[in-house]
């Protein structure tokens, strides 16, 4: 089974920064694709950065594009999330999820994911 357990959350003003990060229990390659969910308070969830994990392309959200970025650390079974020029609209509670996708599926959609991670709270004031 994989574990996952995000760290990195807080409380910024806005404008600021903030690096979340994701380890994993095993290898990250063992698993296909990576992604950030974030769910504000009172609001569904919501996927925003997305990568596979042995090589392809990224995508965003389109509420996050240009100001946050996926990256992977395969020496440290580990994903991250840069997330620039917050505003109070990021304030949630964030996620890390993980899974192996195969046939058709859609990467921002939460019940393709088998793993997660417990969540980070971000928030934002303004």
């Amino acid at each position: 089974q994989v574990q996952l357990v995000e760290s990195g959350g807080g409380s910024v003003q806005a404008g600021g920064s903030l690096r979340l990060s994701c380890p994993a229990s095993i290898p990250i390659s063992n698993v296909g694709v990576m992604t950030w969910f974030r769910q504000p308070p009172g609001k569904d969830r919501e996927g925003i950065a997305t990568t596979f994990t042995r090589g392809g392309p990224q995508n965003y959200a389109d509420s996050v594009k240009g100001r946050f970025t996926i990256s992977l650390d395969n020496a440290k079974n580990t994903v991250y999330l840069q997330m620039n020029s917050l505003g109070p609209e990021d304030t949630a509670m964030y996620f890390c999820a993980a899974t192996n996708p195969g046939g058709s599926w859609f990467p921002f959609a939460a019940h393709e994911y088998k793993y997660w991670g417990q969540g980070t709270q971000v928030t934002v004031s303004s």
